[in-house]
């Protein structure tokens, strides 16, 4: 960025996926949810599929930006909520690692 003559370099931190929703019921698994609003890009995991921990599961496009949605714990993808072209806001709950 620049500002009359002064440059300076901005960064911006993207949060984790929450990992544990305080609605969540106990046995229902783990949602992976929206860090940000955006569109959904690309759908990676499969339901049924065994993820380790850091596994991308999901691109999130937002402001022309892919964002790779990772695995926050090792588990089995359960309930799959989005697909390819899918808007999502903050929060949503994307898919449910079991």
């Amino acid at each position: 960025v620049s500002d009359g003559g002064d440059i300076s370099q901005l960064t911006a931190a993207v949060p984790a996926a929450s990992s544990t929703p305080a609605t969540a019921p106990a046995g229902a698994g783990t949602p992976v949810t929206a860090p940000l609003a955006g569109n959904i890009w690309k759908v990676i995991a499969t339901e049924g599929q065994s993820v380790a921990e850091g596994d991308v599961l999901l691109i999130l496009e937002a402001m022309k930006m892919e964002t790779e949605i990772r695995a926050a714990q090792a588990g089995t993808v359960r309930g799959i909520e989005v697909k390819s072209g899918d808007a999502v806001s903050v929060g949503d709950t994307l898919m449910t690692l079991a």
